[in-house]
C-alpha cells in the first residue's frame, strides 16, 4: 500500500483559520488545512513554508507543532503533520483552490473536511474550547 506523507497549516488569525477548499480529485469541493508532501531532504517546517508561498503566495513562520494524524483511505495511508502557523503578511492568493479564506472556529464543525482532516478539526475545537 502506498504511504504518503505531508504537512498541513493551521494558519490562526483571532478566532479563525484559514482553510481551502479542494479543486480537483475525489475530494473537490471539501475543505482541508493547507499544506502537500514533504520533499526529498526538507523538514517538516521547510516543507510547510515552500507549499504554503506555493498554494498561497504567503510566507508565513511554522510555530509549534500541534497533531499527527495518520488515516487510512482504500488506496493509500496519509500521515499528516500539523502545525500552527502565522501569517507573515495580511493577504494572500488562491493559485490552486476552489476558494480559500478564515474561518470562525464556531463555523469549522460545519464544513464539509477530507477525512483526514476531521480529526484535526476535533483538536483544535477541543484546543480553542
Amino acid at each position: 500500500m502506498k504511504h504518503i506523507e505531508v504537512v498541513a497549516a493551521l494558519t490562526i488569525k483571532g478566532d479563525s483559520v484559514l482553510v481551502a477548499q479542494r479543486q480537483k480529485d475525489e475530494f473537490a469541493g471539501m475543505w482541508e488545512f493547507p499544506g502537500g508532501k514533504i520533499e526529498s531532504g526538507e523538514t517538516h517546517e521547510q516543507a510547510l513554508q515552500r507549499e504554503i508561498l506555493e498554494e498561497l503566495n504567503l510566507p508565513i513562520s511554522v510555530d509549534q507543532f500541534f497533531i499527527t494524524i495518520k488515516y487510512q483511505y482504500p488506496s493509500f495511508h496519509l500521515t499528516m503533520h500539523c502545525y500552527l502557523c502565522t501569517a507573515l503578511q495580511p493577504q494572500f492568493e488562491n493559485l490552486e483552490h476552489s476558494e480559500v479564506r478564515f474561518v470562525r472556529f464556531d463555523d469549522l464543525s460545519s464544513m464539509k473536511w477530507i477525512p483526514a482532516d476531521v480529526e484535526v478539526v476535533e483538536e483544535l475545537l477541543k484546543k480553542k474550547g
